[in-house]
């Protein structure tokens, strides 16, 4: 038996405005992290955990994922979302799915298929099959944000997806559980205003990793996380020998020299919690088998974290 540990993010980007804003964000991180860790101590598989902190942030209209996901650029919501099972390192996952509250449930399923990654039409398919009600996930904020940047021809390149910050918004979760098993969970709504169709890093293992040795889930730009396939990276030098704490600090080393922009969080199978950015803001919180903490202060230009 080990003491599980947990840590989830809501997004990374540029910065949050005020004191306010911090806390409004902790206080939705913190509810999550409420919610979930006490279900790892009574003895939740990891794989489990993640998929209840992923549903609940999906829920949380302030993140982008699931309820409250941005538009693309011909005004319609697509969403992708992954599962990793760190001990059967077997990845599952749906790209550009609309009508669905949960983009993870469907994730979770496909973790016992033959077929384990679908895009819009076969997860349209598959939202039938499994007779999962249709569900808007469009809000207000979202649909107004898209209205008026059509008035100015999509000049921006991404939405601002976490309110109140203006980054790039995703929600992930990783866990280590009471049995030392890990795994990772991540959805998206995108970048928003992009070009109908494209495809987020978190539906793909660049974005969304886990084996026996680490688990790590990213946030940020998507095409400079495939770039770097970022979270497989972290995660494959963990295996080779590298601390989790070494391993995010070479590859987020490397990464800023090319000028990428994101955030990671994961766990290695000894417990260590470790996080990462090369944005200049990481919305994430972490319990640690003790205590609750954040990451949101944390904007002093280092690159890597842990506990």
């Amino acid at each position: 038996m080990v003491k599980p540990k947990l840590i989830i993010h809501g997004g990374a980007g540029g910065s949050l405005e005020d004191k306010g804003g911090i806390q409004t964000v902790r206080q939705s991180l913190f509810q999550v992290i409420n919610r979930v860790y006490p279900l790892l101590v009574d003895g939740c598989r990891a794989t489990e955990a993640v998929i209840e902190g992923c549903q609940l942030l999906e829920d949380d209209p302030r993140f982008n994922a699931g309820t409250g996901s941005v538009l693309q650029s011909d005004g319609q919501i697509r969403m992708s979302a992954a599962l990793m099972d760190g001990v059967a390192q077997r990845f599952s996952g749906v790209i550009n799915v609309s009508r669905v509250q949960h983009p993870i449930d469907l994730a979770k399923f496909l973790q016992g298929s033959p077929d384990r990654v679908l895009s819009d039409y076969g997860a349209m398919e598959l939202l039938r099959e499994l007779q999962i009600p249709s569900y808007n996930p469009l809000t207000e904020l979202r649909l107004q944000e898209w209205l008026q940047e059509r008035q100015g021809n999509f000049t921006n390149t991404a939405a601002r997806v976490v309110a109140p910050s203006d980054g790039r918004g995703t929600i992930g979760v990783v866990a280590l559980d009471s049995q030392g098993q890990l795994a990772a969970a991540t959805s998206t709504g995108g970048k928003g205003f992009e070009r109908i169709g494209r495809v987020s890093d978190s539906a793909t293992p660049a974005g969304n990793y886990a084996n026996e040795q680490a688990a790590v889930s990213c946030t940020g730009i998507g095409e400079d996380i495939i770039d770097e396939c970022l979270a497989a990276r972290i995660a494959i030098r963990v295996t080779d020998g590298m601390s989790l704490l070494a391993a995010f600090e070479r590859s987020l080393t490397e990464a800023k020299q090319r000028q990428r922009d994101f955030g990671a969080i994961g766990i290695d199978t000894t417990g260590k919690i470790a996080w990462g950015k090369t944005s200049d803001i990481l919305l994430a919180a972490y319990h640690n088998g003790d205590r609750t903490g954040d990451t949101l202060e944390w904007n002093d230009g280092t690159l890597i974290g842990s506990d």
